[in-house]
């Protein structure tokens, strides 16, 4: 069995950047389960991946556009301090949840805490960023029709109720 779109397949990684410093590993824990050809993984990986074999390994390069986008100097923004009402222990490095003129939620991060503004960036983490990964196929194996329904792994084969 190969990788392939609507297979589970659990893999280990490490994920370093391009001074070579590990960013995340599966070293020392469970592979990752993820759906091949969902987006569960960053598309530049998951088309490396296609097609290996249980057992089988590589290094795969993926450039921003095939990872997490490139970085956007827009998704920098200062907001006033009140705006920020009601949370507690602001610090460095916080995530909150914002929403766009739509009402969709998204994540920022705060970058620069001032006297009566904040500094957030909704760009992801890794945006801009070169990604190195080392992986391993550990296994492969058809996904069930009610995964499928659900669009989640079912961890041990186990259902679940909806």
């Amino acid at each position: 069995m190969t990788v392939k779109k609507d297979k589970v397949v659990e893999m280990h990684y490490t994920l370093k950047n391009d001074a070579g410093e590990v960013i995340d590993s599966t070293k020392e824990q469970d592979p990752m389960p993820f759906f091949q050809g969902h987006g569960n993984i960053v598309p530049g990986l998951e088309k490396a991946i296609e097609g290996m074999k249980v057992g089988e390994s590589c290094e795969v390069k993926v450039e921003p556009k095939e990872a997490y986008g490139e970085h956007h100097s827009e998704g920098i923004q200062e907001i006033p301090m009140a705006a920020l009402q009601g949370i507690d222990n602001l610090t460095l490095g916080m995530e909150l949840q914002s929403q766009d003129e739509q009402g969709n939620a998204f994540i920022v991060c705060v970058k620069e805490i001032n006297k009566d503004t904040v500094i957030v960036d909704a760009n992801h983490p890794l945006a801009g960023q070169i990604l190195h990964f080392n992986i391993s196929i550990e296994s492969i194996r058809e996904a069930s029709k009610e995964e499928l329904e659900h669009g989640h792994i079912h961890a041990h084969g186990d259902s679940c109720s909806h």
